[in-house]
């Protein structure tokens, strides 16, 4: 038994987590080299070591759970994972011409693929599932909760930033008689959005951010900030407040981090969305210091662990159709993927926010709906 061996016996016993338990959170280990990559590289060792199935879990999503409610990471010397966060802090891993990476690397690997995984409209974020039974409901309700915190009204028009497949203009176009703009760095993403708004007054564009200066009603940004990046927060910031009309709204819809300026996991940026990088509250409201009035912050991450297990379980269903074309490590890196992050939400270590801001503050106050 080798210091690494007991070193994550003893972190794992901390989060009461067996090695080779028969519990369904215990990890069973087919390779004793894991501990001294996790241990030396953090989440991407331990992830890539999983890929390679030189560890199990029947519980992945529980096993996370129990290691970050417990803090586990935090008692792992960070000295290996230097260079990671240097290049983080020192380089902008999001200027334009990076921008478009994460379109080809995660968006683009195929829409049949997501049509299975997501529901009936292709919402690629955190449902909402307060009165919610499933799935669709959920992102439904999403959706229409995110039209009734703009206060959309027939006839307005909407930026779309990171518009997805369309869902959220589909469903603001149809319910509520918008014309919408939306953008994407996805090629894969603009063609079916296209298909799915076909004959509504919505226009997909493949676009950055940082190219939209024309006038709009509202503007919306659901689940695309984390791909920002704190170096480009405030220009961010500053391309909205140049579109949204003085008297308009501007609803942002992003996942967050509980400590700023902390490494991004290095797992999910090599492998998921690279060059993200979570923000915190602070990074966002000093971006947009000065430039608007923070109207409300909703807070639902709790509900991004049933939106990512009901992903989860449609994944599992409909593997079989994709087994040939991804491959088994794949299968492993993408299974990592959903119930690492399930069981983050679950564990609050990470959040689910929407703000709401506008650009000189509502007259006698925001009354927003929940």
């Amino acid at each position: 038994m080798n210091s690494s061996y007991r070193l994550a016996e003893e972190l794992l016993l901390a989060a009461d987590i067996q090695i080779n338990g028969n519990r369904d959170w215990d990890f069973q280990l087919h390779d004793s080299r894991v501990f001294a990559q996790a241990l030396a590289r953090g989440n991407l060792g331990l992830g890539e070591s999983y890929m390679d199935g030189e560890w199990d879990c029947h519980a992945l999503d529980e096993f996370f759970f129990h290691l970050l409610r417990n803090k586990v990471q935090q008692k792992i010397n960070p000295s290996r994972l230097l260079f990671h966060f240097l290049k983080n802090r020192f380089f902008n891993l999001q200027s334009n011409r990076r921008s478009w990476q994460v379109g080809e690397a995660h968006y683009d690997i195929g829409n049949a693929f997501y049509k299975k995984m997501l529901d009936d409209r292709m919402v690629y974020t955190c449902g909402y599932w307060k009165n919610a039974e499933n799935l669709n409901q959920a992102q439904e309700a999403k959706l229409d909760l995110a039209c009734q915190k703009l206060g959309l009204q027939p006839g307005m028009r909407v930026l779309d930033i990171g518009c997805g497949w369309g869902s959220f203009m589909r469903y603001a176009a149809e319910n509520y008689g918008v014309e919408c703009v939306g953008i994407t760095i996805s090629k894969e993403q603009a063609k079916l959005a296209e298909e799915h708004c076909a004959g509504l007054p919505v226009e997909v564009r493949l676009a950055d951010y940082r190219d939209m200066n024309e006038p709009f009603d509202r503007v919306v940004s659901l689940g695309m900030f984390e791909h920002v990046g704190p170096k480009n927060h405030r220009k961010y910031m500053e391309v909205v407040k140049r579109c949204v009309a003085p008297d308009g709204l501007f609803l942002l819809h992003t996942i967050g981090r509980n400590i700023g300026d902390t490494m991004p996991d290095p797992f999910i940026e090599k492998y998921i969305f690279p060059n993200g990088e979570l923000p915190s509250m602070r990074h966002i409201s000093r971006a947009s210091e000065g430039l608007f009035v923070m109207e409300d912050v909703h807070s639902f991450g709790a509900d991004y662990d049933k939106t990512l297990m009901a992903w989860h379980a449609n994944f599992e269903a409909a593997w079989p159709e994709f087994k040939e074309q991804y491959g088994e490590r794949f299968y492993r890196m993408w299974r990592y993927y959903l119930l690492s992050c399930a069981g983050a939400f679950r564990s609050r270590d990470i959040q689910l926010w929407q703000w709401v801001l506008s650009p000189k503050g509502i007259i006698g106050g925001y009354e927003c709906p929940r």
